[in-house]
């Protein structure tokens, strides 16, 4: 599976911006993780295909939405009233089969090159 994200930039704290992921094949559940320099990798979002259920990791929850399109294989991102902690390498990555759990780096298989996402205040 090969994962194409999109949709980075650079906007002011309050602005908004739509991250878009594109799985060249199937899998179970597509998630956001997002670094940032000198922090650890963190999970922002992650939905799966079948049920459409979703994820949010503590930092963004209220602040975004993660949606997909099946017809489309594409997984989007909206991030709403962005801080400027909010800077980061957005990643999205896909894992195959279930999981009892979508939050940890170590449940995907696959990963997508990053898109960067810059907040000023």
């Amino acid at each position: 599976v090969q994962l194409q994200a999109s949709g980075g930039g650079s906007v002011q704290a309050g602005g908004s911006l739509r991250l878009s992921c594109v799985a060249s094949g199937r899998n179970y559940v597509m998630g956001w993780f997002r670094q940032a320099p000198g922090k650890e990798c963190e999970f922002v979002a992650a939905v799966t295909w079948s049920r459409g259920t979703t994820y949010y990791g503590d930092s963004v929850k209220g602040r975004s939405t993660i949606s997909r399109d099946s017809a489309k294989w594409t997984v989007y991102l909206q991030l709403n009233s962005l801080k400027p902690e909010d800077t980061a390498v957005y990643y999205c990555a896909a894992r195959v089969g279930y999981s009892s759990t979508y939050y940890g780096r170590s449940e995907y298989d696959y990963w997508g090159q990053g898109t960067q996402v810059t907040v000023s205040s």
